[in-house]
Parts: C-alpha cells; sequence; structure tokens
C-alpha cells in the first residue's frame, strides 16, 4: 500500500506517517486536525481515492492519498459503504500508529461524502452510525472537504 504526497512524492504508510509526525513535531504547540476522508468516480471501472489529511488550524495543511481501482460499481449505497469502510480501515490504521508513538491525544475525523441535499441523504443515518460506531468523529458534507474536496481532486 503506498500514498502520493504531492509535494513528496510516492511513500509507503510508514513514511507518510513520519512524515505527519516531523510535520506536528515541527510546529507543536499548534493544534492538529487529522482527517481521513474517501472518493470515487465511475467509469470503466470505479476509482477509490482515500486522503489523509493533517490540518495545522489556522497555519495550513498536508495532505497524502491512495487510489484504488475497482469493478464497475453502479449501486450509490454500495460505493459509499465502501469509500466509508476505507477510511475507517485508514483511520484504525493511523490511529494505531499515533498510539504506538505516542501521539494518542489526536484524534482522527472522518469525513463521509454524503449529504442532507441529493440523493446520499438517505444513507446518513447509516453510516453516520458505521464510524461513530467505530469510535471516529463524522462529519458530513458540507463538512466533509477530507471526502469532497481532497479525495474528489484525485478521482478524476
Amino acid at each position: 500500500m503506498y500514498f502520493i504526497s504531492p509535494s513528496k512524492g510516492r511513500m509507503d504508510f510508514d513514511e507518510m506517517m513520519n512524515d505527519i509526525i516531523n510535520y506536528i513535531k515541527g510546529i507543536p504547540t499548534s493544534s492538529y486536525k487529522i482527517i481521513i476522508g474517501s472518493d470515487s468516480q465511475v467509469k470503466r471501472e470505479t476509482s477509490f481515492v482515500t486522503a489523509v489529511i493533517v490540518h495545522r488550524l489556522g497555519k495550513g495543511a498536508r495532505y497524502y492519498y491512495r487510489k484504488k481501482t475497482h469493478r464497475k460499481i453502479k449501486s450509490l449505497r454500495q460505493k459509499i459503504f465502501y469509500e466509508t469502510a476505507l477510511s475507517l480501515e485508514l483511520g484504525g490504521m493511523v490511529n494505531k500508529y499515533f498510539s504506538s508513538s505516542g501521539f494518542d491525544e489526536l484524534n482522527v475525523e472522518i469525513h463521509i461524502d454524503v449529504g442532507n441535499h441529493g440523493e446520499t441523504k438517505s444513507l446518513i443515518r447509516e453510516v453516520v452510525g458505521m464510524v461513530t460506531g467505530s469510535g471516529f468523529q463524522a462529519k458530513i458534507k458540507p463538512d466533509a472537504y477530507g471526502a469532497s474536496s481532497v479525495a474528489d481532486k484525485h478521482t478524476k
């Protein structure tokens, strides 16, 4: 499993996590948000992108993403659930890494590509329940920029 950093290129999970920790150590007095969000795009196949964003509140951010292609998925419900599952899987890995590195005070937020307007509104309760039941804070549109902006940018 590898990730792309727009500024540093391809890196594996451990390299990405070391980069995130070094970024946080750069200005340790700042507040940070760790955000994970996924989005997908259907063409001949379905392309899923999961982004990890480190937001240094008031002072910018850095992000990484991974891309995964899957057979064509036509069901919106199935796509949203798969996007959420990808975010949760990565969220668990990131939390575990932070805990073992002494950064367990960092909370991971999961951004879900659903909102109160449009065809995804009927899925909100289920996917938010999935995320909060896994111990993460869930954000939906318009606050889910990790999924709807950052990940979306790389699905095209």
